[in-house]
C-alpha cells in the first residue's frame, strides 16, 4: 500500500515537473505560428506595394479638347482661350493658366490620383523641365474634335496636329531619358483622349458646314475619325488608351440657352445624339481592343454621360445648388472671352455650382466626376 502511494507521489512529482516544459513548448509553438502569420502579412503588404508601383504608369499623356487643355491654346492665335481672370481663380497662385475652369481639370486630377504628379502641363508655350517630360504632358486644344473641321473653324489644334506634337515630344524624351527608357515610358504610360463634344455641339448643330450629313451619318463619320486617331496613336507606341465618350450635351448651359426654349430645358435631341455617338464609339473601341490590328492594345471606353447627367439631375446629392447655369456672370452665355473680370464676375461660391462657365465644370464638379469614374473603372 505504501509502495503504491510512493509510486503515485513520484508520478505526481514527475507530472508537476513536466508541466512547465510542456507549457514552454506550447508557448514556443504559438510564438512560431504568430511570427509566421505576421511575416506572411508583411510580405503580402510588400508584394501589394510592389505591385502598385509596377502597375502605376510612369506618365500621363493627354489629347483632346478644352476639358483637358491645360494651356496649349495660349500659344495659338485663336479666340478659344482663357488665360485671364476669373479663370484660374482657385488654381494655386490664383493663376489663369489657360485651363477652362476655376481650378484643376480632369487630367490634373487623374495624374494626382495615380500618384504621378499634381498637375499636367501644356506642351506648348511652357518651359518644360526634365521631370515634366518624363511624367507626361497635355497636347489637348480647346475647341477641337475628332472631326478635323471642328478645330479648323476656330483655329486650334486638330487631333492630327496634337499627334505631330507627340512625335516631337518623343524626340525630346529620348534626349532626356535615352532611347530605351523613352520607349518604355511611351509603351507603359496611360493615354487619355477626351474630345467629340464640340463636333456635335458646335460643328453639327451650330454651323451649316456639315449639314450635307444627316445626324446618323455624321456620327458615323466622327467615329471613323476617332478610330483612325486611335490607330495612329497606337502606331506611335501607345498601348493603354482611355477614350471618353460625350457628356449629355443637351444639358450643358450654353446648349440650354441656344436650343432649350424660354425655360432653358435640356435639349433632348442633343442628348440623344450623345447617346448614339457614345454607343457607336464604345462598340468601335471594343472591336479594336487587343485586336490583330492593334496588337497589345488595352483600350477602355469611359462613360462621362451617365455620372454627369446624374449630377445635373440630382444636384443635392452632390452638394450643388445650381446645375443649369455657370458660375461666371449670368451663367447663361458666358464662356472664354465673355467670361472675364470686367463684364462677368464669378459667383461668390463656385463649389455650389456644377458648371464654371456655360460649357465647363468647376474644379469641384470635375473632382466629383473623376471620383466616380476612377471608382468605376479603376484607372
Amino acid at each position: 500500500m505504501e509502495e503504491r502511494h510512493a509510486s503515485d507521489r513520484q508520478r505526481s512529482s514527475t507530472d508537476m515537473a513536466s508541466r512547465p516544459a510542456a507549457s514552454r513548448s506550447l508557448l514556443f509553438n504559438v510564438f512560431l505560428i504568430a511570427t509566421a502569420v505576421l511575416m506572411r502579412r508583411l510580405c503580402s503588404v510588400d508584394a501589394s506595394a510592389t505591385a502598385n508601383q509596377q502597375t502605376r504608369p510612369p506618365a500621363l499623356f493627354v489629347f483632346g479638347d478644352s476639358i483637358v487643355d491645360t494651356g496649349n491654346n495660349n500659344a495659338l492665335t485663336t479666340l478659344i482661350r482663357c488665360n485671364f481672370p476669373p479663370y484660374g481663380q482657385d488654381f494655386p497662385g490664383h493663376n489663369a493658366t489657360g485651363r477652362f475652369s476655376n481650378g484643376r481639370v480632369p487630367s490634373d486630377i487623374l495624374a494626382s490620383r495615380l500618384g504621378i504628379k499634381e498637375y499636367v502641363p501644356a506642351y506648348l508655350g511652357t518651359e518644360l523641365s526634365d521631370f515634366d517630360l518624363l511624367t507626361g504632358v497635355s497636347f489637348a486644344s480647346g475647341g477641337c474634335g475628332f472631326d478635323p473641321l471642328t478645330a479648323e473653324l476656330v483655329s486650334v489644334l486638330t487631333m492630327d496636329n496634337q499627334l505631330d506634337l507627340f512625335k516631337e515630344y518623343k524626340a525630346k524624351l529620348e534626349r532626356v531619358a535615352g532611347a530605351r527608357r523613352a520607349g518604355e515610358i511611351v509603351s507603359t504610360s496611360l493615354y487619355m483622349v477626351v474630345t467629340g463634344t464640340d463636333d456635335l455641339a458646335n460643328t453639327y448643330f451650330t454651323t451649316p458646314f456639315r449639314r450635307d450629313y444627316d445626324l446618323e451619318s455624321y456620327i458615323d463619320f466622327v467615329v471613323r475619325c476617332a478610330s483612325d486617331f486611335i490607330r495612329k496613336l497606337h502606331g506611335e507606341g501607345a498601348r493603354r488608351i482611355n477614350i471618353a465618350g460625350a457628356p449629355p450635351i443637351g444639358c450643358v448651359p450654353s446648349q440650354r440657352t441656344n436650343a432649350g426654349g424660354l425655360e432653358r430645358d435640356c435639349v433632348s435631341l442633343y442628348n440623344q445624339a450623345s447617346v448614339v455617338l457614345n454607343a457607336a464609339l464604345e462598340k468601335e473601341i471594343k472591336r479594336l481592343n487587343g485586336s490583330a490590328e492593334l496588337p497589345g492594345s488595352v483600350l477602355k471606353y469611359i462613360d462621362l454621360y451617365t455620372p454627369l447627367l446624374d449630377m445635373i439631375q440630382r444636384p443635392g446629392a452632390y452638394g450643388f445648388d445650381v446645375t443649369n447655369r455657370g458660375c461666371c456672370g449670368t451663367g447663361v452665355f458666358e464662356v472664354t472671352l465673355t467670361c472675364n473680370r470686367y463684364t462677368a464676375h464669378a459667383c461668390r461660391d463656385p463649389s455650389k455650382f456644377l458648371f464654371w462657365d456655360t460649357y465647363h465644370l468647376t474644379e469641384r464638379g470635375y473632382d466629383l466626376l473623376m471620383a466616380q469614374i476612377i471608382n468605376r473603372y479603376g484607372l
